[in-house]
């Protein structure tokens, strides 16, 4: 079956026993390492470590130009975050500009393999600002509340 999403993919696709076709992107269909992403994601975060486990997952198999740093190891100060503020929220370096919140996962999902359709998604005029008041609102305070938590009681 020859495969006719014009994505990158192998060109030849075969299904899977579910009927299935693997659209992954061979390698050399991302662009080169000199555009790339870089992630900040708080590890001490079991939720955020998890997920970003899956998109690290992705983007290594695919060799796909990101790459992800935990805000203990990152040089925050050179990109004016002190490590509060880097816990509050998700932040990447994408294109040489520090972004945070819904647009870092926009890059983040833009770049990783699978994930394309939710960076497209997000980034519609009606859904991003809704997108961005949750995040905003609800899951990045709760989930910094859950960090300061786990702080307090000595484990991160």
């Amino acid at each position: 079956m020859r495969c006719d999403c014009r994505r990158g993919c192998r060109g030849l696709a075969t299904p899977d026993r579910r009927g299935r076709i693997d659209r992954t992107p061979e390698p050399s269909s991302f662009p080169s390492m000199n555009v790339d992403t870089t992630v900040i994601y708080n590890g001490s975060c079991p939720v955020c470590s998890r997920e970003i486990g899956v998109y690290r997952g992705r983007a290594q198999a695919a060799g796909a130009p990101l790459r992800f740093v935990d805000l203990c190891e990152a040089d925050l100060h050179a990109w004016g975050l002190s490590p509060e503020d880097a816990a509050r929220r998700l932040h990447a370096i994408d294109d040489g500009r520090l972004i945070s919140g819904v647009d870092a996962f926009v890059a983040l999902w833009r770049g990783t393999p699978g994930f394309g359709w939710l960076a497209r998604t997000v980034s519609l005029p009606i859904v991003r600002p809704v997108a961005g008041a949750v995040y905003e609102g609800v899951l990045a305070p709760l989930l910094f509340r859950m960090h300061l938590r786990r702080a307090a009681r000595g484990r991160g």
